[in-house]
Formats: structure tokens, sequence, C-alpha cells
């Protein structure tokens, strides 16, 4: 019996295996509920030791008087508001350094950028406080400086890596160049840039405990009063509000960087 080279071709691309799709990332239940599950387990558990501690008076006297809730709200406040200001920082010059002649500054925006992400974040507040005196505003600025790399390097990284047959496609059926960076460019960016986001919300959590020493507030100032007065209660009790609050972002960032990937993208990951 002879066979069409055709019969053969059909045969062989029937038998030939399938690859298997890449299973969807979804948001599942698991993934919303584990991590504040266990958020609300650690901040109970340490409510029933401080509720069964004996807390001498310079303990009680650092913890009364809403002093825990209102070193909580700098926190959360100095990270919201350091967050915002790096992303509208770092987008648009991210953006703007992949477009045309502004392609030769990336390397030197990202030197500057590297610097101040190298330099200690406790000496580089110091600098500030020297430059701007006390308070909030010198802790903002040292924030941002530190936070912007994993942004503005994230947005550079995304918007280059773009595959330039799609852009020229966009540009073929007649859109602008805005209409190109609006439509194509950052969509597909949208991964890489949130997850610099997510990075550099961490990191501001963390950088604002500085802000102590800069005279602007934080849980900072729960822990270097349980260091300097070496009462324990006081320094747990900053310490793991602080990793809460690390751990919790870190959480709402992830959460957002799945409900705002492109669903295109989210289908064939």
């Amino acid at each position: 019996m002879t066979t069409t080279p055709e019969l053969d071709e059909e045969e062989s691309a029937a038998e030939a295996p399938v690859p298997p799709t890449p299973p969807k990332r979804r948001i599942t239940w698991q993934k919303l509920t584990i991590l504040p599950a266990f958020l609300v387990a650690v901040l109970l558990a340490t409510w029933l030791w401080f509720d069964q501690a004996h807390l001498d008076a310079i303990s009680e006297n650092a913890l009364s008087n809403g002093q825990v809730s209102k070193a909580l709200w700098q926190h959360v406040q100095l990270t919201v508001i350091s967050t915002f200001f790096v992303l509208i920082i770092a987008i648009p010059l991210g953006i703007l350094l992949t477009r045309g002649a502004f392609r030769k500054a990336a390397p030197v925006a990202m030197t500057f950028a590297n610097m101040g992400q190298a330099t200690p974040a406790i000496g580089l507040l110091a600098l500030l406080v020297i430059w701007l005196g006390t308070g909030e505003k010198a802790a903002l600025i040292g924030i941002i400086i530190y936070a912007v790399l994993p942004v503005l390097s994230n947005t550079i990284a995304g918007l280059k890596a773009n595959d330039p047959t799609l852009l020229e496609a966009a540009r073929g059926i007649g859109m602008s160049q805005l209409g190109v960076l609006a439509r194509v460019e950052l969509p597909l960016a949208v991964p890489l840039i949130l997850a610099g986001v997510r990075t550099a919300l961490v990191l501001n959590v963390g950088t604002a405990t500085l802000a102590t020493f800069g005279g602007g507030g934080g849980l900072g100032v729960l822990i270097t009063t349980g260091i300097t007065t070496q009462r324990m209660p006081v320094l747990v009790l900053g310490s793991i509000l602080t990793v809460s609050l690390a751990l919790l972002v870190d959480w709402l960032a992830s959460l957002a960087e799945l409900l705002l990937r492109p669903r295109g993208l989210e289908a064939g990951a």
C-alpha cells in the first residue's frame, strides 16, 4: 500500500505531541487569604502577649496616649506619599528616556539612580537633614531618592523589551506616536513596571523606619525608643508592626499586579 507525502505529513502532525498550555495565573482564594490570615494571627498573638506582659512605667509611657497609632499612621503616610512621588517621577522619566534623542541620556540617569540607592540610607538622610533641617520633608526626599531606581529601571526595561514588529504594525495602521505608547507599549510593559512598583513599596516601608532620625516620625520611633531605653516590649511592638506593614503592602501590590496585568498577557503567561 502506497501513501502520498501529504498523508504522511498529516499523520505525523496528528501523532506529534501537542505542547501543554501553561496554566493561567488566577487570583485564587488561597492567594487572597493565606497572608492576611497569617498577619491577623501574628497581630493577635502580639496583642495577647502584651495583654499578659508586665510593662514598667517607661514602657507604658512609650506606648500610651495613642503614640502607637500615631507612629503607625505617620509610617503609612510616609510610605504612601513617597511612593506617589516615586511613580510620578520614575515612570514619566523612564518613558522619556526611551524616546528618540533622550535615549542617550538613559545611562546617565541610571547612574544617578544607582548612586541614590547605593548611598547608605542613614547617611543620605543625615545629609538631607543638614541641608533642609529636621522634619518630614527631609525624610520624604530621602525615601523617594532611595526608591526611584527599581521603578525607573523596570519602566525602561519593560518599554525596551517590546517587540519592534508590533510597534511597526501599530504605526502601519495609522496610530500616532502617543497612541502607540498608550495602547501598545505601556500595556505590554505593565508587568515589569508593576514589579518595580512592588519593590519600591517594600523599600519605602523599610526606609521609613529611619525617618525618626530626621524628626519624621513613623514606627522607627518605637524601635529606637526600645533600643535606647532597653525596653524589649517597645522594640518588639515596633518591629512587628513594621514587618507586618511591609508584608501587607507587598500582598496588596502583588494583588494589584495580578488585577492590572493585561488580560492577553495573563492568558498567555
